[in-house]
């Protein structure tokens, strides 16, 4: 007998509480029973009290990376969707760019990310800018891929009714890859947060990625990894709100 939905929404949740708080039991034990120094591994128990103590910096730091990441993570899907979907239905388009992208994914954005601080200097353009990089790539290689794995049986029955290109465009090939683009777009929203952090590590005096440097040049283990799980809501939290927008835009697919 299968569970019923209410069943298997419970266990969704309760069983990564379970997971976690087994995780941060065997954390605490480890540094208590073995008097591990809070400048080498804290445990969850001084990051918690560090959160506490610290949360007025916290929350005034998780701004400017949540800032720097959601414009990142717009902008790539901004440019990278409508690129997809060129690169997607020419074949020369693709010939010409798509090897550029693949060479410009390869390229380690820590190491071009103080060339783009020469470009944009230290304000948030810079760490956008990163975060746009670090997104750009998943998102138009999920949207292209999704663009050409659209079903043939689709395609001919939207040229059997006579359809134009983009009745074709917006009814058949773009629903088609829809799953594909929010694919792209949970794992490149993440990134975005990896990229502001990048870019708050070269060259920023704001930032969850500066608090997290200042903490470390101070020995201050508890507030580093405060910064630290900080830096990890925000990254789920953003992960979330894709999954909502999923949920809106993808009503047939949570049934």
């Amino acid at each position: 007998m299968k569970p019923s939905s209410t069943a298997r929404t419970v266990e969704a949740i309760a069983y990564p509480i379970v997971g976690i708080v087994v995780v941060l039991g065997l954390w605490q034990a480890y540094v208590t029973a073995f008097s591990v120094n809070p400048i080498v591994l804290p445990g969850p128990w001084a990051i918690a009290k560090a959160s506490i103590r610290h949360f007025d910096t916290l929350l005034e730091q998780t701004w400017p990376t949540l800032a720097e990441s959601v414009y990142g993570f717009a902008l790539a899907v901004v440019i990278g969707v409508p690129l997809a979907v060129c690169v997607a239905n020419s074949r020369i388009l693709n010939l010409t760019f798509y090897p550029i992208l693949i060479a410009t994914q390869s390229i380690p954005k820590v190491a071009v990310a103080p060339i783009i601080l020469v470009w944009f200097g230290t304000g948030m353009e810079s760490k956008l800018v990163i975060a746009f990089l670090v997104a750009f790539f998943p998102i138009v290689v999920d949207t292209a891929t999704g663009l050409r794995a659209t079903p043939p049986g689709l395609l001919e029955l939207a040229r059997s009714v006579s359809a134009s290109p983009s009745q074709t465009f917006w009814k058949v090939q773009f629903p088609a890859a829809m799953p594909f683009i929010i694919s792209g777009a949970k794992v490149a929203v993440t990134l975005a947060v990896i990229g502001a952090v990048i870019g708050e590590f070269v060259g920023s005096n704001e930032g969850l990625g500066n608090l997290l440097l200042t903490a470390n040049s101070q020995l201050d283990g508890p507030l580093a990894w405060a910064a630290l799980v900080w830096l990890s809501i925000l990254g789920i939290a953003l992960f979330f709100l894709v999954v909502v927008a999923e949920r809106i835009l993808m009503p047939w697919g949570h049934h």
